[in-house]
């Protein structure tokens, strides 16, 4: 069974790649998802019979600054491989990485895969438009909405301690992504972690960060007033999550 990993250098493509040590990952470099006719090539040649796209701009500020490069490698990106596949290898399940950045971070109700999408950000709209883009798809997919961060040291100075989700850590996302998928379900699902915790919270806990500062969004929005609106709730609920992974 050939599968393939689209962003399998990424925070959590590298965690899945451990887990899928003989899947196919290319660079970006060697196939840029926004270049469709590498795209169609890559697919010609080798019709894979999964494919899991993790490939994205996903920092908010970038996306917001340089609309041009969002649009192009989230959702043109994610046209060009549902084109190829459903040309080319028509019977491979597609799995979606996206975000609860699609929904309303002002609306302190946990979301579930039902709840009615309303992004803040042009980053939330571009991971709307990839979803729409595969439910209209012809191939059996699997859309994916959860939320991690790398378990290293924590990137920055400071950390927000009124953003929050059920964050995993993206070794343990990785897992559950790959038990999920051995399950070939189809449709949208969240992933979830039971506890609910902020940013700041999840920083602690990586390796080398206890000096890691707090900020609330109103101190970093005085801050950067030119800043993008943050999803401030990331909070998902499932319908369906439980179920799931109590299959056999």
């Amino acid at each position: 069974m050939k599968i393939f990993i689209v962003g399998a250098s990424g925070r959590l493509g590298s965690e899945l790649s451990k887990l899928y040590p003989d899947a196919l990952k290319p660079t970006h470099p060697e196939l840029p998802v926004e270049d469709k006719m590498k795209i169609m090539d890559y697919i010609y040649n080798n019709k894979p019979d999964i494919v899991i796209h993790l490939a994205a701009v996903t920092s908010v500020p970038k996306c917001e600054y340089d609309k041009e490069l969002a649009w192009k490698t989230n959702v043109m990106g994610t046209s060009n491989l549902i084109d190829a596949c459903e040309k080319y290898s028509p019977q491979c399940y597609f799995i979606l990485m996206s975000s609860p950045c699609i929904f309303n971070g002002e609306d302190e109700n946990p979301k579930n895969e039902f709840t009615i999408p309303y992004p803040e950000n042009f980053y939330g709209l571009t991971k709307l438009m990839q979803e729409t883009i595969v439910k209209r798809s012809n191939l059996l997919s699997l859309i994916i909405r959860s939320n991690f961060i790398p378990y290293k040291k924590f990137p920055h100075e400071k950390a927000f301690t009124d953003r929050l989700s059920n964050y995993f850590f993206a070794p343990e996302l990785a897992k559950e992504i790959k038990n999920t998928v051995n399950k070939k379900i189809f449709g949208t699902i969240h992933i979830i972690n039971e506890k609910i915790l902020s940013i700041y919270d999840m920083a602690k806990l990586c390796p080398d960060s206890q000096n890691v500062q707090p900020i609330t969004l109103e101190e970093y929005y005085k801050e950067n007033p030119n800043s993008p609106r943050l999803t401030r709730n990331m909070v998902l609920s499932s319908i369906r999550w439980n179920i799931v992974k109590n299959m056999v």
